[in-house]
């Protein structure tokens, strides 16, 4: 892998640990039980992403 493209997937690394954050974040505010399910839904994708991405490396 050359270093920009190393530099790329540290790039969305942190764009997919930050989404991840942000709706779990998100989801102890928020009080409608299927828009809190929703979110989490979307956390868990964003984690799953993240890890596919640590894979890589």
């Amino acid at each position: 892998m050359t270093s920009k493209e190393l530099l790329y997937v540290e790039d969305a690394l942190g764009h997919e640990q930050y989404f991840q954050t942000k709706c779990s974040e998100i989801t102890n505010s928020i009080q409608d039980n299927e828009l809190k399910n929703t979110v989490q839904t979307m956390a868990g994708k964003h984690q799953q992403i993240f890890q596919s991405f640590m894979n890589l490396l």
